[in-house]
């Protein structure tokens, strides 16, 4: 069963631990992750299991897409199977005789004692209990599972969190968008009201041309005129809100929507020609860097 047939945000902060035991041996697994442009997952485990690696890493594909991934895994010989140590003599004593042939080859000391010899190589070897493969690939593929659905549900909730900032930033992004959209035909109206003094001022009694001031109008209303940057921000805004509700592998697409957002409100700020307006175009800006910053750690 693959676990992101799940709707909802997923973080790609996680934590899982699973465990799985029998007589013999007790398996622990923990996954942690943090976000990461791509999947990157880095597996220990104790050397006797190395084994097992590359069937771990294929179980968690049903976990994971992206994020930076460490997993933990551990085992305790519930058994007593501990390993023994061997001496072996006929390896100490061929050290002795080479090192004694030594000595008396080139007129040195022999004064070699028990506890260096006994580090050369060996001298002394580990006898580990053959391990029941079978048995630990059981309890392997149960600990990974169980440690892969906690981790799923700690990014679920961290996701949900996600879900809630985020709308939240989107509902105030809409917010600015409206008040743009309501202040530029005011903005307008006070320059031509603010052109019409000024150039009745120079006339003085003589009567405004209304065709000259309407295409002076005309031509600072192009200047200023952010209909179709607001229009398109509106409509990235709603489309972040539904591609959040699809919830399954949305952090790439997600990032791709921001930066069309960002386009935007440059735009915006650079034909802002009031302060209301530049003041809320900085607002956009900056509230769309911390969207970034956030979905950065979506999935």
């Amino acid at each position: 069963m693959n676990i992101h047939t799940d709707k909802g945000i997923q973080s790609m902060t996680g934590f899982g631990r699973g465990e799985a035991s029998s007589e013999d041996y007790k398996i622990t697994v923990e996954i942690k992750s943090v976000n990461h442009r791509y999947c990157d997952i880095s597996i220990r485990l104790p050397r006797k299991l190395n084994y097992f690696e590359s069937i771990i890493r294929n179980q968690l594909k049903n976990f994971i897409n992206r994020g930076k991934v460490d997993v933990y895994v551990g085992l305790e010989d519930m058994a007593g199977m501990s390993a023994g140590i061997r001496y072996n003599p006929e390896v100490a004593n061929a050290y002795l005789i080479g090192i004694r042939q030594l000595s008396h080859e080139f007129m040195l000391d022999n004064t070699i004692n028990a506890y260096q010899l006994s580090r050369f190589p060996e001298v002394f070897t580990m006898d580990e209990p053959e391990l029941d493969e079978g048995q630990l690939a059981k309890l392997m593929e149960k600990a990974v599972s169980d440690a892969g659905r906690q981790f799923v549900s700690s990014r679920k909730t961290e996701g949900g969190k996600l879900y809630e900032d985020l709308t939240g930033k989107l509902d105030f992004l809409l917010s600015l968008v409206e008040q743009i959209e309501k202040r530029s035909p005011e903005v307008l109206e006070e320059h031509r009201k603010r052109l019409r003094e000024k150039v009745t001022a120079l006339l003085q009694d003589t009567n405004v041309d209304e065709g000259v001031l309407a295409t002076e109008l005309v031509v600072y209303a192009d200047k200023i005129c952010t209909d179709e940057e607001t229009v398109r921000l509106r409509t990235h805004i709603l489309h972040m809100k539904q591609t959040m509700d699809e919830g399954e592998n949305i952090g790439r697409k997600l990032d791709f929507i921001v930066q069309e957002m960002n386009r935007e409100s440059n735009t915006i700020l650079s034909k802002a020609a009031d302060i209301a307006i530049s003041d809320m175009g900085i607002q956009l800006k900056t509230e769309i860097e911390k969207i970034r910053e956030q979905i950065q750690n979506i999935e």
